[in-house]
């Protein structure tokens, strides 16, 4: 009797301490990085589509690792970094013949996208590793042929030829703040995505670039102090709402002729976001916008002469998305996408006429990976399964069927080998991280290329709630909404509300997909908050008009909408509505503001990290899209302004900022803390020095984590 007492009181003590689940802290989240999944890096297909090639970490250096995509086994191992004298590998991209390997070293970020490399090509067959030059250069890039590379150092644009190690300066006339050839000015780099700006002729025989003339763009200043005994300025073009853009030219270079060739078009073009080859040598084409971004003129250019014309117009109400879903197949047919039906669709052109469109529905093609012009067979990421999931879709153009591919709800992300044949996808759920798989063509999975199982493992270790999502229905519009409540919630109780934010145009922050944040909510949760969040419109997902709406009045909807739903949350039985905060970073930053400010009665906390406080502070290209001039639009620039509302302000309101943020400038929160100042109204602030948008390095992310939680601990 007494062995089965203590037998008994053993599992009293016991079980609950084994059954018990671990509370998150920001430490394990933002320092040790302790929940990040794990993802596939630097997947490249071989020409043939046969075979994938990855970077891997090992303990003696990096290599890069060869494998069969028909059943995933390693075939060799390409190249070790610790045979060689080099520094991590940043980037590495193979010759069409695969016989070299182009390999980007001590790389140094310069904008958001772009970088600078020490860069060597590698050659398989002879074991020989040559460096291109001893300065770091941009956007190196191997000739189809594999003879030769393009770059660009000092806004100039050079090519190496591999045998010889010759170097040709194509241009001469590059200057920091004046001329860059062959790459991009900062607004065309952070909103077209152009990065490098040259393109190889398929036949190698021609190089076509662009020429930024940006003399004429005002320039942006910021002080970098750490490290200086004086703040050293940096200073680059930055062409603001209204402001003046670079002149682009279009030129051809011809290898053998040594010449360039202007492009002339009849047309002035503001904007020339996209330049392409076909696939005939002879053959460019350009995109041409205006400055409205509500016209792309789809032109063909004789790279022979120079001489061109326009192909087809594209015209919108609003305004036009540049994309890259441009592929061109045999006998001058090619692919494009468009939302001139209301919803973004696959269009089969050519260069004489054609125009049929191949996918329909009230839903969206939100990526295109190709076509297999062999078996007529065409893949395509989209909506079908409902705005907040992707799921991926093949189109059988000679039987006129589509088939879904995709076996799990969810967020699907494809990446095709060349040819088509087979594909690697990334799947993940509201509540699970990334699962990698390798499928064959028709979909069926050869094998499982990482799990994250692991990561699992350590979640279940954690006292997480469900992140759930669903619509909420407001005076104005159905919202897509997730909402993660508290562990051990109690409907009869009261609790305090957090909401976060981004809501800029074509977003969506509600998908059913993992990202890394999910931790810090689940820890808010765990502190006896509700975290929700909600998507407003004028985000993505839904078609043109839903997100188009805001045009010319970024701010208005947006903020109607997250006051709605604070309000529809308010009168659940179980928030309290006197304690409701949100939160935004950027476009979310603005809203956050808005909403503290224009919402005042609703919201008694807001966090606005990075924000734009007046849409004449940001640049041309992504505002005007949006909002015209602020001549041609003043009133809707100061009426969606937070800093012309702060009069309004009643509750807790912390700003944040990098000072070093080179996209949303630090000038916006000056000019909101004048404004704050001006209005007598208190608040918090903090500026985190020579960090930009991103605000991260060593301990940033935990501090500011820290900081953020300890206002909401304090003030909510």
């Amino acid at each position: 009797m007494k062995k089965i007492l203590t037998l008994c009181l053993l599992c009293i003590i016991y079980i609950p301490i084994f059954s018990q689940k671990k509370d998150l802290t920001l430490n394990e989240i933002w320092s040790e990085y302790k929940f990040y999944p794990k993802y596939l890096s630097s997947i490249k297909s071989s020409t043939d589509g046969e075979y994938y090639t990855t970077l891997k970490n090992t303990k003696e250096g990096q290599e890069i690792h060869k494998f069969k995509f028909s059943n995933n086994k390693k075939i060799k191992t390409l190249f070790k970094s610790n045979d060689f004298d080099i520094s991590r590998i940043y980037n590495y991209s193979f010759s069409n013949d695969e016989r070299k390997i182009l390999l980007a070293t001590k790389t140094e970020k310069i904008y958001r996208y772009s970088t600078k490399s020490i860069f060597y090509t590698y050659n398989i067959y002879t074991d020989k590793l040559n460096k291109v030059s001893d300065d770091k250069i941009m956007h190196a890039t191997f000739s189809p042929d594999g003879e030769k590379i393009a770059y660009v150092k000092e806004n100039n644009l050079f090519i190496y030829e591999i045998n010889n190690q010759t170097i040709t300066q194509i241009t001469t006339d590059g200057k920091e703040n004046h001329i860059i050839n062959g790459s991009s000015d900062w607004v065309y780099e952070e909103e077209f995505g152009l990065i490098r700006s040259f393109e190889w002729s398929p036949d190698s025989k021609n190089i076509a670039y662009y020429k930024f003339n940006e003399q004429n763009v005002p320039e942006f200043s910021m002080d970098i102090f750490r490290g200086n005994l004086y703040p050293k300025q940096k200073k680059f073009k930055y062409p603001k709402a209204g402001e003046e853009n670079s002149i682009v030219k279009i030129y051809i270079y011809d290898l053998e002729l040594l010449k360039n060739k202007f492009i002339y078009t009849d047309k002035d073009y503001e904007y020339i976001p996209r330049i392409k080859w076909t696939n005939s040598a002879e053959k460019l084409v350009l995109y041409g916008m205006n400055r409205y971004q509500n016209e792309l003129d789809f032109i063909v250019v004789n790279s022979n002469d120079a001489s061109n014309s326009i192909l087809f117009t594209e015209r919108d109400n609003y305004y036009i998305d540049v994309h890259d879903n441009l592929t061109f197949l045999p006998d001058n047919k090619f692919i494009w996408t468009s939302e001139k039906d209301g919803y973004n669709h696959i269009y089969l052109k050519d260069l004489n006429g054609l125009d049929i469109q191949l996918t329909k529905g009230n839903w969206e093609v939100t990526d295109f990976h190709g076509i297999n012009s062999d078996i007529m067979k065409l893949y395509y990421t989209s909506t079908q399964d409902g705005s907040i999931n992707r799921s991926l879709f093949v189109l059988d153009l000679e039987l006129d069927k589509t088939t879904k591919l995709s076996k799990n709800i969810g967020n699907n992300n494809s990446i095709f080998s060349k040819g088509m044949k087979y594909y690697i996808n990334s799947f993940s759920q509201a509540n699970t991280p990334e699962k990698f798989t390798l499928h064959n063509a028709n979909g069926d999975e050869i094998d499982v290329l990482n799990d994250n199982e692991e990561l699992l493992k350590i979640m279940a270790e954690y006292n997480l709630s469900e992140k759930k999502i669903f619509t909420i229905q407001t005076k104005n519009a159905q919202l897509n909404t997730w909402m993660i409540k508290p562990p051990n919630f109690d409907e009869n109780k009261k609790y305090p509300l957090y909401m976060f934010v981004y809501g800029g145009p074509g977003s969506q922050e509600v998908k059913n997909s993992f990202d890394y944040d999910y931790f810090w909510h689940q820890m808010l949760a765990q502190k006896g908050y509700i975290v929700a969040c909600v998507d407003n419109r004028g985000t993505g997902g839904k078609g043109a008009e839903f997100k188009k709406l805001t045009y010319k009045e970024l701010g208005r909807y947006e903020t109607i909408d997250q006051i709605d739903a604070a309000k529809y949350f308010r009168d659940l039985s179980y928030v309290d509505s006197a304690r409701i905060g949100i939160q935004g970073w950027s476009y979310g930053g603005y809203m956050s503001s808005l909403a503290i400010t224009k919402g005042a009665d609703v919201f008694k906390l807001a966090v606005a990290i990075a924000p734009v406080t007046n849409w004449r502070f940001y640049d041309n290209i992504y505002t005007e899209r949006y909002m015209r001039t602020p001549d041609e639009n003043t009133s809707g620039y100061d009426e969606n302004s937070p800093i012309n509302y702060v009069e309004n302000l009643k509750g807790h309101y912390l700003l944040i900022h990098g000072g070093a943020d080179d996209n949303v400038h630090v000038q916006n929160s000056m000019e909101m803390i004048s404004a704050l100042v001006a209005a007598n109204k208190q608040f918090d602030l903090f500026i985190y020095p020579d960090k930009n948008h991103g605000i991260y390095g060593k301990n940033t992310r935990l501090h500011l984590y820290q900081k953020i939680t300890d206002f909401i601990l304090n003030n909510l």
